[in-house]
């Protein structure tokens, strides 16, 4: 009798053993396709490393504010952040992120160098990129060829909105144009940016004084509202990637111009009824090509707060790996893999004849330029669709808010820069990079 109670508590031991030692990361993230896929193959990360994943998913605005809040109050709430090329650098500064140290099987110089280089801060990274993207024009080439139209491989936005207009006056229940309108500085922010570095602005000039009330924004919020009150879906002011990508895959848009990224779920025909008759071109220039297509990365890292580090790290390398990428394709198709991330991935010749739009991708990706000569006129910032301070994030968002309102009709273009101008020259002023 002795020997089975002690044979039952050794048991009941090694059973309490084994909850206490299993863990749990909380992990928050964007509610975008690939991530929402990611969390469907989460059981796969568990069953190989005894870690459980709590998810915290959120639309990015929301994400993003959270995250924020989070890792400036030190709340030590999460323990893998999603976030972007924009906080990277910044946060990684601060010494609010920790260093990420994978194994050599993870293969850190296969990463992309144009993704690498925003992740990184001398030479270390500070987050792994899950997926990487710049900006393209994806468009029904059905349409354009109804409309006795032409596509080029780069148009201008002159010619998308020849386009644009063609599409609508000849299509019932189609838009011309779906392009993001919903305030915040990584969404309709993000999109009005490149619009701006096309027609020759930039947002602070070499002293850092705004430049919303230049002519230059001025030429290209009035081109972009003319073109979406015209030709681009009703209620267009609350429009995102989301939103946007619905429209395009329920067949209700004629050209979407977004992130390269989307290219996937466009063909994907479990998503799209238009799958095949997408086609790709680069995203649109006006007076310059420079600065037209942004470089953006959705990559994990872990906030300083976190007190499950190894765990983390565990994850991160899973979810970032080249196991990964061939989970992903055993499972749903090489085109659905999470894409701009590594170099091996465009060298793999089945990813390459499955995904149309591999090639024009990483063209957009490689072309992308954040320098400070990354646009026609030289800029005191890092960035393409952001400039890589801390401010930029309120102020951005607030000017965003205030071209949304110009696309929604409730003031003129004029007010809403007038009214952008303001806010950006308080608050660089406030800061103490203005006079």
């Amino acid at each position: 009798m002795n020997i089975i109670r002690t044979t039952i508590a050794s048991i009941i031991t090694l059973f309490v053993s084994t909850i206490a030692i299993a863990e749990t990361i909380k992990v928050a993230t964007v509610n975008n396709g690939d991530m929402i896929r990611m969390q469907g193959l989460t059981n796969e990360f568990t069953s190989k490393t005894g870690i459980n994943v709590e998810w915290v998913t959120l639309e990015e605005n929301v994400l993003r504010q959270k995250v924020t809040t989070d890792i400036t109050t030190k709340g030590g709430q999460f323990d893998v952040l999603t976030i972007g090329t924009y906080e990277v650098p910044i946060w990684g500064g601060k010494g609010w992120l920790n260093e990420l140290n994978f194994s050599a099987s993870y293969d850190v110089d296969d990463l992309l160098p144009a993704i690498r280089s925003g992740l990184s801060i001398d030479g270390k990274l500070y987050a792994a990129p899950f997926y990487g993207e710049s900006s393209m024009i994806m468009y029904r080439k059905d349409l354009v060829a109804k409309a006795g139209m032409t596509m080029p491989q780069r148009p201008t936005w002159g010619e998308v909105y020849d386009i644009a207009k063609a599409i609508t006056e000849g299509n019932d229940g189609v838009y011309g144009a779906c392009l993001r309108g919903k305030p915040g500085w990584g969404e309709g922010g993000a999109f009005i940016t490149t619009v701006a570095n096309a027609f020759g602005g930039r947002w602070f000039d070499e002293n850092w004084n705004p430049q919303m009330d230049s002519p230059e924004w001025n030429a290209a919020v009035s081109f972009y509202v003319d073109l979406l009150q015209n030709y681009g879906p009703p209620g267009a002011s609350s429009n995102g990637f989301n939103e946007n990508l619905a429209l395009m895959n329920e067949g209700k848009c004629g050209m979407w111009i977004d992130a390269t990224v989307a290219a996937s779920f466009v063909t994907n025909p479990d998503q799209s009824k238009v799958h095949d008759k997408m086609a790709f071109a680069q995203a649109p220039c006006a007076v310059t090509c420079k600065g037209s297509n942004w470089l953006w990365a959705w990559s994990l890292a872990i906030p300083g707060g976190s007190k499950k580090v190894d765990a983390a790290t565990k994850f991160i390398d899973w979810a970032t790996s080249k196991d990964y990428l061939e989970l992903v394709a055993s499972k749903e198709g090489w085109a659905n893999v999470p894409p701009g991330t590594r170099t091996s991935l465009y060298q793999n010749p089945t990813y390459l004849s499955e995904a149309p739009f591999a090639e024009m991708t990483l063209n957009a990706i490689n072309t992308a330029d954040p320098s400070f000569n990354g646009t026609l006129k030289k800029k005191p910032y890092m960035g393409v669709q952001f400039a890589a301070i801390p401010e930029f994030q309120g102020i951005a968002t607030s000017v965003s808010q205030q071209i949304s309102s110009a696309l929604a009709g409730k003031i003129t273009v004029e007010k809403a820069l007038k009214n952008a101008q303001k806010i950006a020259a308080k608050e660089m002023k406030k800061a103490g990079y203005t006079k």
